[in-house]
């Protein structure tokens, strides 16, 4: 019979085995070079985008 430190241990590896085999997926993440910095925006507040979404649930 084995010690729960050993059998911890095996399950330990398999695990970190199969991450390995695992293939991972890159995604393309678009880039957007003319835009600044996130949350800064040099518009006045009005001048913004806008829109609203409604949502009807009475379906």
């Amino acid at each position: 019979m084995l010690d729960a430190y050993v059998i911890e241990e095996i399950k330990r590896r398999e695990r970190e085995q199969r991450r390995e085999d695992r293939p991972s997926v890159e995604l393309p993440l678009p880039s957007y070079p003319d835009e600044g910095p996130r949350g800064h925006d040099d518009r006045e507040p009005g001048d913004r985008d806008r829109g609203v979404v409604i949502i009807d649930y009475s379906g």
